[in-house]
């Protein structure tokens, strides 16, 4: 299945971390993959254009379906492939509500911060962000984490928030997906060490 997959990605891009989250967590891999350069206006080339008329990144196919939004492409390949890997939504009513609701909180996560943030300190030892279970919530919400935490986010500020990052990070989805620049050159940036 994972062959008639296809995706461009740019390193370091949270929605195109995301895509490649829920590949692994589907145990999809396989898929076949572009690195592309943001830096080069690689985005910007013939070839995605003809994709995603936008010039974004990330741009993912599968079959004839093409899908150019990370949100959509994850809740894609949990709809479509539900009963492989890990169980992404959950069936129930309460926890599916909580899952969406963070979710969708990541969306806005720059004006969020402090949501989050919340949420993080009433999680418990060893949870996630909706619960005791990894969840399209943390899909959606850890490369977000990541590129704060790359760009300096302050670690004494958050320790929660931290704790939650270092548990994430060390998932075999989250290290077989990590942006391929970040691991040749570590975090140097203290852009966001104020926040």
């Amino acid at each position: 299945m994972a062959e008639t997959m296809f995706l461009f990605w740019g390193s370091g891009s949270p929605p195109c971390w995301r895509i490649m989250i829920a590949l692994e967590e589907k145990k999809l891999q396989g898929y076949e993959q572009k690195l592309l350069s943001f830096e080069k206006m690689e985005h910007k080339s013939s070839e995605i254009m003809a994709i995603n008329p936008r010039g974004q990144l990330p741009c993912f196919r599968h079959g004839d379906t093409i899908l150019n939004e990370s949100f959509g492409a994850c809740l894609y390949l949990e709809n479509q492939f539900k009963s492989q890997g890990t169980q992404l939504i959950p069936d129930t009513g309460d926890e599916q509500a909580l899952v969406y609701q963070r979710m969708h909180e990541v969306l806005t996560l720059h004006e969020k911060l402090g949501t989050i943030s919340g949420a993080c300190i009433a999680l418990g030892p060893g949870s996630y962000i909706a619960g005791k279970n990894f969840t399209m919530a943390d899909v959606m919400l850890f490369p977000q984490v990541a590129f704060a935490v790359r760009f300096g986010l302050s670690t004494d500020k958050y320790p929660k928030l931290m704790e939650y990052y270092m548990k994430v990070k060390e998932r075999p989805s989250i290290q077989a997906s990590w942006p391929p620049h970040w691991k040749e050159s570590p975090p140097t940036l203290d852009v966001l060490k104020d926040v």
